[in-house]
């Protein structure tokens, strides 16, 4: 039977870059999560008897919450509604099973990289048909309806047991639980050589890959340790927990300090990578060595062709705004198309939907391609394998070959966690107003060449973003961004982003502290930091 509930509406669901977030006990309110879905559901395009994908990362309240989803989906006229088992999807997975299944969307449960557990973090997000990130004309309508809402649909009959492979029925609607893993490892061995790099494996080619308690655990395990044939235990933290083992599932120098340290020891495996809560994130270790996410965009963009998926080569390259430029370079010397979007998967859809690019990346640890519509951990790793199959080099050799060729751009972000909004928000309009008059300015033996505020039109659909980050650009191509963090739950997070070029082989083992020395104290001074957050240096440095 369906049931028509009165409601009342919430005035904070504004999606931010990925979806709407909050803390636990936040989304636990009286029908907070049920306005967000009814109000998606009102807004977003479905044909009837629509089907429906619902998965997430396995972090606390995700099954309550999914199960709310399914009977909601069943009372607003879903045909059908796919949900991983348990409620286990990651995220790219989700995506694949989306446009596999021709689903009319997706609702993604997940806060990716932040922490879990009851008081932890959660989070909702939709994808549309294609399998991406709603764009902002979806969420806007979304938070535009939320703020109106009065009542929201749901049946009174409990769902089915998601832990059950198999259709069910739950009124009309059919409720499918799907393996999770199955769909995602057939597309992967569609794209990557699984015998050459099982192979190069079982030649003694040693790995490491920590799924910090999170989604992709499975997914590894199935992929790494089953068909190629790594050693079990290559996988660790493999068993996603609700809370992440207390963790902090973010695979940076920070939370994953564990697997970096294994691969700078005297016994380090060949090869090392993590993934975050959701598996859209990857982390890219070799031995002795991180390899900046910048860097890995650009290395495998470069290096794509080595893979059968990508033989033909890509039609170009795509990257956020704030992340390095070291695929502007690659994408120049091999005549690709590269673009420059705002930061948020969602702005890559149109260019990946109109075949302009096939390699996309975020420096927040994001990387993907036309496979799917979401940055994809999993396969950033098995690409980062496949051109170590082939290439038969280390990743030491890789990344110093690259650099010899296309030159290499030291590149940092300094994070700034959970500051008080105001003095952030006031930090970001003090840069605004002083754009006009910042061009020509010296900083030491640094000039200003052009400052703005990065505004985006969507050479797709003509969409226009703007306010999307301060740029300070400075003779000879050093850069530093300013921008506010959409991703936290609490406060605000400033990330500033440092770059500077250097084309001389013989300083690209420079440490890069000390190769953006000039420049970390220049944005010091430019955003007056200490200023407006009071705080003396980054809670990370990634």
């Amino acid at each position: 039977m369906i049931e028509t509930v009165a409601t009342t509406p919430y005035d904070d669901q504004k999606p931010g870059t990925s979806g709407l977030r909050k803390k636990v006990p936040h989304f636990q309110q009286p029908n907070y999560a049920q306005n967000f879905i009814q109000s998606l559901f009102d807004v977003v395009e479905r044909p009837a008897d629509a089907v429906l994908v619902i998965g997430g990362d396995g972090r606390f309240f995700n099954r309550e919450v999914i199960e709310i989803a399914i009977r909601m989906a069943a009372a607003n006229g879903y045909g059908r509604v796919v949900v991983g088992q348990n409620g286990i999807l990651s995220t790219p997975a989700a995506s694949n099973v989306i446009r596999k299944r021709k689903a009319s969307g997706g609702l993604v449960l997940s806060a990716s990289h932040n922490p879990g557990g009851p008081d932890g973090d959660f989070g909702i997000k939709y994808n549309i048909a294609n399998g991406g990130p709603a764009p902002e004309k979806v969420t806007e309508a979304s938070y535009k309806r939320t703020r109106e809402i009065t009542e929201y649909k749901i049946v009174s009959e409990a769902a089915p047991d998601i832990s059950v492979l198999g259709e069910h029925r739950l009124g009309q609607m059919v409720v499918e639980v799907i393996d999770p893993v199955a769909d995602y490892a057939e597309l992967m061995q569609t794209l990557f050589d699984f015998p050459a790099i099982k192979a190069m494996i079982a030649g003694g080619f040693a790995m490491r890959f920590d799924a910090m308690h999170a989604v992709t655990g499975p997914y590894a395990k199935t992929i790494f340790e089953g068909l190629l044939g790594a050693p079990e235990g290559t996988v660790v933290n493999g068993t996603p927990l609700p809370d992440f083992g207390g963790g902090h599932p973010d695979p940076n120098a920070v939370y994953a300090k564990d697997l970096i340290d294994h691969l700078m020891g005297a016994d380090a495996p060949d090869f090392g990578a993590a993934s975050d809560g959701d598996g859209d994130r990857n982390l890219i270790v070799g031995r002795g060595l991180v390899v900046s996410p910048s860097d890995s965009l650009a290395v495998l963009a470069a290096n794509a062709h080595l893979a059968p998926g990508y033989a033909k080569g890509i039609a170009g390259i795509a990257r956020s705004m704030p992340t390095s430029q070291a695929a502007d370079r690659v994408a120049q010397k091999r005549g690709l198309g590269i673009y420059e979007t705002p930061t948020g998967w969602k702005f890559f859809g149109n260019l990946l939907d109109a075949g302009k690019v096939t390699i996309c990346g975020e420096e927040s640890a994001g990387t993907g391609s036309d496979h799917v519509r979401e940055k994809d951990g999993v396969w950033a790793v098995l690409l980062w394998l496949n051109v170590l199959a082939a290439t038969k080099k280390s990743v030491k050799d890789i990344l110093a070959e690259h650099w010899r060729e296309f030159g290499r751009n030291f590149y940092q972000r300094h994070d700034y966690e959970e500051v008080d909004a105001a003095g952030a928000n006031s930090l970001m309009d003090s840069l605004r107003h002083r754009l006009a008059s910042m061009s020509g300015q010296r900083f030491g033996k640094l000039v200003v060449s052009e400052a703005d505020d990065f505004s985006y039109k969507d050479p797709v659909d003509g969409s226009i973003s703007t306010g999307q980050g301060v740029r300070i650009i400075f003779s000879g191509g050093s850069r530093i961004v300013f921008r506010l963090s959409g991703t936290g739950t609490k406060g605000a997070t400033l990330r500033v982003y440092i770059e500077a070029y250097e084309g001389d082989p013989g300083k690209h083992s420079v440490a890069p502290e000390e190769a953006l020395k000039e420049l970390i104290a220049t944005a010091e001074a430019v955003g007056e930091i200490r200023k407006w957050t009071g705080r003396e240096a980054p809670d990370v440095i990634t």
